[in-house]
């Protein structure tokens, strides 16, 4: 007759694998990986992002008319519509269009990349602030602010913040993420209210670890993954948003190859010079679905680990 064991009786029984500080054990990267490859839409987002890092990265190798993306003047080609020598046309000034925008994918990425570094880190620590120590008058303040903040449409709390300096790329970033970090205070705080009572913590707390230790080191990687699909699909609306900000005169200035100020000048030359503010206006969809393809895709694969 087989004996059992007490260590045989856990193992048959189908609980949550989890460390001795109460952190859940994650599958392997490959079974995630799978899942996300195998989403036609997610090979589309991830290829059209890779192209846009490609840009920001290696502008000088993929531009034809690298020098196009400063104050050069050529005025024997201006107004030239697309064709195979210029891509996307010329602008009033001669400048190629389609070098224009493949220096613009740098500034916007880098504007996207700062702006959610910043809301990142005001963000997480304020939602977990507020979540974790929830009741007290530290969490009211902050959670108060927040919804001050969030009352507030995001870009016209942005224009007017830009419109506080001088205008410019970098006005534009510190504009942004005045307006976003508050996202992702609410995103964390909601999150951290559900994960503070479940078993782990309790577990953590009966092992003797501190308040601050249980919320940096056995919460807060439990919120990761909404965190990773949020800013993922935030980048295509920071990118919209600072598009909005220089197509409105607050944001990049000229020479600066900037998609949403190429659109704002080639809009008077419309509608026979249809190619200034088309061909960065298609070139801004792009980058904003691709983004939004490889949130979406992340989010299903993300599933799998939750």
């Amino acid at each position: 007759m087989a004996s059992s064991t007490p260590g045989s009786a856990i193992t048959e029984l189908a609980l949550p694998r989890r460390d001795l500080a109460g952190v859940r054990v994650r599958p392997g990267a490959r079974r995630w990986l799978r899942r996300l490859l195998r989403n036609p839409l997610s090979i589309a987002g991830a290829a059209i992002v890779l192209g846009l890092l490609t840009c920001a990265l290696l502008p000088q190798l993929l531009a034809p008319f690298p020098e196009d993306a400063g104050p050069s003047v050529h005025f024997d080609r201006t107004h030239q519509p697309p064709s195979r020598a210029h891509w996307f046309g010329t602008d009033e000034v001669g400048r190629d269009i389609f070098s224009r925008a493949v220096f613009g994918a740098r500034v916007s990425l880098v504007l996207a990349v700062v702006v959610l570094a910043i809301a990142l880190g005001i963000g997480i620590p304020a939602g977990l602030v507020g979540g974790y120590w929830n009741g007290t008058a530290a969490s009211a303040v902050i959670m108060r602010v927040t919804d001050v903040f969030l009352s507030v449409p995001p870009l016209a709390l942005a224009l007017a913040a830009a419109a506080a300096f001088r205008p410019d790329i970098w006005s534009a970033m510190v504009a942004i993420s005045f307006t976003w970090w508050p996202w992702y205070t609410r995103l964390v705080y909601g999150e951290v209210l559900a994960k503070r009572e479940e078993p782990f913590v309790e577990a953590a707390r009966a092992l003797g670890q501190r308040d601050l230790s249980i919320a940096v080191k056995q919460i807060l990687p439990n919120v990761v993954s909404p965190i990773v699909i949020k800013a993922t699909l935030d980048v295509s609306f920071v990118i919209l948003l600072g598009s909005s900000l220089s197509f409105l005169g607050v944001g990049a200035q000229e020479p600066t190859p900037d998609w949403g100020a190429m659109v704002a000048r080639g809009r008077t030359f419309l509608p026979v010079h249809w190619w200034m503010s088309t061909m960065p206006g298609l070139v801004i969809f792009v980058a904003v679905m691709g983004f939004n393809l490889l949130g979406d895709a992340l989010r299903d694969a993300l599933d799998v680990w939750e």
